[in-house]
């Protein structure tokens, strides 16, 4: 019986990837789908690029990949942050052409789900709204925008006004916690700041988690660690 797995935000902890991996337990059918930000802030983005290739991970592009490939593409290092340059340099061009071929959100009809980083608005088909939207978007603010929770600390998540279908599997926002919602689940547990690695089955909707060894990076949104 084939699986479908979802993994949160890894961002460069290779170590605990490859645990969750293992303890995963995956066969030939399974199909796992990573939902962004699999790189930066933690200690070795290249290795998490090679497990996703190993174990055929589908990851899809979020805000840090896409910052990441605008200074590639443009030969721009000026628009890296701090920690974007770690990554930058270790990334061999093999490496480069996996992030390119990172989708923006991929969707399932068999079990009406779509996998996206950041998530959606709710009132435009999910399918027609833009890149910079879906990888970014936290929290919806009084004028109805998309927002970041640094910039509006008060706004309620989106996720609380989405009502599917489809249902959404999501990461980027993190939280010492799942957030689950009867139209979606945000999937990022806060691994790079000491918390947790997770996956999610759809079918049978259980949790697997693994502890980070250390937090690597500090949230002014989180205990540190978690």
């Amino acid at each position: 019986m084939q699986r479908t797995i979802a993994i949160g935000d890894v961002h460069g902890c290779a170590d605990e990837f490859e645990e969750l991996l293992e303890a995963l337990e995956l066969t030939p059918k399974d199909r796992v789908i990573q939902v962004g930000d699999l790189v930066n802030r933690g200690p070795d983005s290249r290795r998490v690029i090679e497990l996703a290739r190993q174990y055929n991970v589908e990851a899809i592009v979020g805000n840090h990949e896409l910052r990441l490939l605008e200074a590639w593409r443009n030969n721009k290092p000026s628009l890296l942050k701090d920690y974007d340059r770690p990554t930058f340099e270790q990334l061999t061009e093999d490496d480069w052409l996996y992030l390119e071929e990172m989708p923006s959100v991929l969707y399932d009809a068999k079990i009406e789900t779509v996998f996206v980083h950041g998530g959606f608005l709710p009132d435009i088909p999910w399918q027609k709204q833009a890149l910079d939207i879906i990888t970014t978007i936290q929290v919806i603010d009084k004028k109805g925008n998309a927002a970041k929770r640094s910039d509006a600390p008060d706004a309620p998540p989106w996720a609380d006004t989405w009502r599917g279908s489809p249902f959404v599997v999501y990461g980027h926002t993190p939280r010492p916690n799942v957030l689950e919602r009867p139209g979606s689940i945000g999937i990022d547990t806060g691994c790079v700041y000491g918390g947790h690695l997770t996956a999610y089955t759809i079918g049978d909707q259980t949790l697997t988690q693994v502890r980070a060894r250390k937090a690597y990076a500090h949230s002014k949104r989180l205990p540190d660690p978690i």
